[in-house]
């Protein structure tokens, strides 16, 4: 089974709320659970929150709308995955974060048809390890096995406040790591699209005003061909890092 794990908390230290802030009338974690759904390849679909009081509303939120929801440790981000993985029987995990309304539902779909192809544990369409400078659509994907593993055997306070990086740097010794996924480039451009600081969402604000039609989720293709004739909606987040 191939689950679908979005990490969302109200905490955010830059933007705090930035997951229950409004787009056109629906709130950004709503928009990234619909755009989710859309993929083919996805079986199901759980946010992942936090234990304190504040992600009480996260909770009621994903209730309220039907979508499943998991609270656990806050600081200790990987439990939070494998307990979840371990609850919904997962036989591998697709990584999404909450504060991304414009997750490409095809793009998922290529990474997960990349994972069963190369039969690897952990593939994704950034290269281990990487940090990209204009996050867009960053999708990993992991194998019950290495997140089992890695559960288990991630001690360093970093290694448990993320999810990935005890796989990174044990990739030669102990898990198979599959070749960087490569996007068609009208799937995949170098834009900060994003809801990580005021300026991030200023801009997401103005994409769904012009983009947004009820009932249907936004064509990043069109999103992408307006961006690189108006460049300067790209200048409004384009310093945020």
């Amino acid at each position: 089974m191939t689950i679908c794990i979005i990490q969302a908390r109200m905490g955010s230290t830059r933007l705090p709320g930035k997951i229950m802030k409004d787009l056109a009338g629906k709130k950004v974690l709503w928009h990234v659970v619909n755009r989710v759904a859309k993929a083919k390849n996805i079986d199901k679909i759980v946010v992942a929150t936090t234990v304190n009081q504040e992600d009480d509303l996260v909770e009621h939120f994903c209730k309220e709308n039907g979508f499943l929801v998991y609270r656990g440790s806050a600081e200790n981000v990987l439990e939070r995955f494998y307990e979840v993985a371990k609850k919904f029987g997962a036989d591998h995990v697709v990584r999404i974060t909450g504060d991304c309304p414009l997750i490409d539902p095809h793009i998922i779909d290529f990474c997960v048809e990349a994972f069963l192809k190369v039969g690897c544990d952990y593939i994704s369409d950034v290269p281990p390890g990487d940090q990209p400078l204009f996050r867009n659509q960053d999708v990993e994907i992991i194998s019950f096995f290495a997140l089992e593993k890695t559960f288990q055997n991630a001690l360093k306070i970093y290694e448990r406040e993320h999810v990935t990086p005890y796989i990174w740097q044990n990739k030669k010794q102990e898990f198979t790591i599959g070749p960087t996924v490569a996007i068609d480039s009208k799937y995949n451009r170098n834009y900060r699209l994003t809801v990580d600081y005021p300026q991030d969402f200023e801009l997401m604000e103005k994409i769904y005003r012009k983009f947004y039609k009820p009932g249907e989720i936004i064509d990043i293709v069109e999103v992408y061909s307006f961006l690189d004739k108006n460049p300067e909606w790209v200048a409004i987040n384009s310093h945020c890092r």
